[in-house]
């Protein structure tokens, strides 16, 4: 009889359950239940042997067999991920839809980048045919051979370059860099100091407070501070959110006799005009106090068609102006929690709330994206506020007080930022920006690269047409030095024209020419370290996307690009300076979500609200005539397409083709960070970030 043990170890022990599913020999698979763990198996006479545990051979048979079924399965994975890559590139080569396909005049731009590339492949084949014949250089102080040495025809035409490099371009290239690191540290040290005024903030509980407090509406008009409002919003060809932006600003808290809603519709499309105006219609035999307004004359994009309903004669009755573009949707209690910081406060001209997004993680390109503009409300717009009192404009989801815009000249079309253009004209005149963190309003991001990439030409071309024009009413203004200090040299110096000329020279220029001129260097520190410390400053205000730090860092400096570009344009007034482009909508808050907005914001009948909300059923019959509407439009659509970008693929190869340039010098941080790179420039160039159009 086995020892009582013994007999309870054999008992106890199950073995490795595992279920095997089989319909027909040909179709089979395995599920484990429960892996075995180490005290399960059974030994014999309950000893060890000194090389490990004597585990039951059945039992290690099923653990590899279910090891080696996991490995199939995550092959076939990167396998069928790698397919749908590969079908995705051979459609947009054989689509030939490029970026330039919208611009017949060849960029100068690109070609210097194809310039470049084709001397660094000429280079690439000759410094490999070096390799071969014996010149091999480990140090980036190379020491040249001997006279002697030199044998042939090719070593005399090496050594010549050689010399030439050392002579004659390692000097400047080294200069260059050296002043591109300066700037890199100069604008991170003013990020770490943002994110130190940052939490100072945090830390010590500051925000602004308003004076006054708005009782509420049940108190009736004469108990509270309710000045008159005027509520715009600018749309153009903008029939996906139009509903959802309208019915948002109808349902806001503020008594009727005392808000009027500006629809500022400046589309083409006789159908979505139609559409918008209906809405108001709408709204209006609901008890809206809305119009609709539509431009014969459409000039000077949005800052023209805010400027035209301006001069409307009744604007004069109102005090404050709150501006919403066509995705933007406030929350109810938007002007309950603003109005109150002018009260009582005359030098306030601006009150700006932050932005939340409701597609925020719809792709990696939106989750990117959250990631800057949540260090840019949560980090510069509030420290800037706090300390400075001033910050630019976003364009939408602030208010205005309309004596500070006509006192600063009112709605500029000089610019494709007329929201910069007035903030710096207003801080010119001594007004006072005030921005809420607190005060969120909801609204989308572009989802594909293209609307993103246009979007952000726009953002950083603009810049540099007003600092050209805005610099000598800065340098005559009456405002502090300091503050002048601030405009010129931090606001729109440092922030606006040095972080894209450093970003995109430094990380895509400097650093593959150094590969091939390897005597001008350039830090590891600088390659590697400094950016990651300053992409997890950027990180800090949305945690949740620390899982992107590394794609993030690579996409930055991708996207320099076209930065760089934009920036060059509006400084010298190229030809896509002025370029403006409606950023596309999705629309990505449902028609689901407007029903139950209205079901959620119906008032009881004692409460004094500025308008009654329309019929659920009517609402739904609408939504469902719209959609057989969209559905009979669907064939005569434009089809949207995925493209090319050829400046981001000929950098790809420049950088791809430096990495590889940089295997024979044995530069390991080089290497890594120019590969990762090239194949991040390579999925933008070939648009397989963000939307996806099959």
């Amino acid at each position: 009889m086995a020892p009582p043990s013994l007999w309870w170890a054999k008992e106890t022990h199950r073995g490795t359950p595992v279920v095997v599913k089989m319909e027909n020999p040909n179709n089979w698979s395995m599920v484990e239940l429960e892996s075995p763990s180490d005290e399960e198996f059974v030994y014999e006479n309950d000893t060890v042997p000194k090389g490990g545990r004597n585990r039951n051979a059945k039992q290690l048979t099923w653990v590899l067999l279910l090891k080696a079924h996991r490995a199939a399965g995550c092959l076939a994975s990167i396998a069928a991920a790698f397919l749908s890559l590969t079908s995705a590139v051979r459609r947009r080569v054989a689509s030939g839809r490029t970026d330039s396909a919208d611009t017949p005049v060849k960029s100068r731009f690109f070609a210097c980048i194809k310039a470049f590339l084709l001397l660094s492949l000429l280079l690439l084949a000759f410094e490999v045919a070096a390799y071969f014949k014996g010149w091999h250089f480990r140090q980036p102080d190379l020491r040249l051979y001997d006279a002697a040495v030199v044998r042939s025809a090719f070593d005399s035409l090496y050594s010549t370059w050689v010399l030439i490099r050392v002579g004659y371009l390692a000097p400047p290239l080294q200069l260059l860099t050296t002043v591109c690191i300066v700037l890199f540290l100069i604008q991170s040290l003013d990020r770490l100091i943002l994110c130190l005024g940052c939490l100072w903030i945090k830390l010590r509980n500051v925000k602004p407070l308003a004076k006054h407090c708005i009782v509420d509406l049940e108190s009736g008009d004469g108990d509270g501070y309710f000045p008159m409002v005027l509520v715009q919003i600018p749309m153009c060809n903008e029939k996906e959110v139009y509903q959802q932006s309208i019915a948002a600003v109808c349902n806001l808290e503020w008594p009727k006799g005392r808000m009027l809603v500006q629809v500022l519709d400046d589309s083409d499309d006789p159908i979505t005009q139609s559409m918008i105006k209906e809405d108001v219609h709408k709204w209006q035999q609901n008890g809206a106090n809305i119009i609709y307004r539509h431009r014969v004359i459409r000039e000077g994009y949005k800052a023209g068609n805010l400027k035209s309903a301006m001069n409307c004669s009744y604007v004069k009755d109102y005090e404050f102006v709150a501006i919403f573009d066509a995705d933007f949707q406030p929350n109810p209690d938007f002007l309950m929690r603003t109005i109150p910081h002018f009260k009582d406060n005359e030098e306030v001209g601006l009150v700006q709330t932050r932005w939340s997004f409701v597609n925020r993680e719809e792709n990696l390109l939106t989750r990117l994206q959250l990631i800057n503009l949540a260090f840019h409300f949560e980090v510069e717009q509030q420290v800037n506020g706090i300390f400075l009192n001033f910050f630019g404009f976003n364009g939408t989801a602030g208010i205005w007080r309309i004596k500070a815009l006509e006192e600063s000249g009112g709605w500029l079309e000089r610019t494709t930022v007329e929201d910069m253009d007035i903030a710096v004209r207003a801080h010119l005149h001594g007004w006072k920006f005030v921005f809420l963190n607190d005060v969120e309003c909801q609204c989308e991001l572009p989802e594909s690269y293209e609307a993103y990439r246009k979007q952000q030409h726009r953002w950083h071309s603009g810049p540099m047409q007003l600092f050209r024009l805005c610099l000598p009413a800065i340098i005559r203004s009456e405002i502090s030095i300091l503050k002048k200090a601030n405009i010129i040299f931090l606001f729109f110096l440092l922030r606006k024209l040095i972080l894209p000329f450093y970003s995109f020279t430094l990380f895509c220029i400097i650093l593959p020419m150094t590969m091939f001129i390897p005597e001008a260097t350039l830090p590891s520190w600088v390659v590697c370290y400094i950016p990651a410390t300053m992409s997890f400053l950027n990180i800090l205000p949305s945690p949740k996307s620390f899982p992107f730090i590394v794609p993030y860092l690579l996409f930055e400096n991708t996207m320099s690009v076209t930065k760089f570009n934009a920036m060059i344009s509006g400084l010298f007034q190229l030809g896509s300076a002025y370029e403006w482009v409606v950023t596309k909508k999705s629309g990505r808050s449902s028609e689901g979500d407007l029903i139950s907005l209205a079901e959620k914001e119906q008032p009881p009948p004692a409460r004094h609200r500025n308008n009654s909300e329309p019929n659920l059923d009517e609402m739904r019959e609408e939504i469902m005539q719209q959609e057989q509407l969209a559905a009979q439009k669907k064939k005569k659509k434009k089809k949207k397409h995925n493209r090319i970008y050829t400046k981001e693929l000929a950098l790809a190869f420049l950088l791809l083709t430096a990495s590889a340039r940089s295997l024979l010098s044995a530069q390991g941080i080089h290497f890594y960070f120019l590969l990762f790179q090239g194949i991040s420039f390579l999925l933008v160039g070939l648009d397989l970030i963000g939307e996806q159009v099959e």
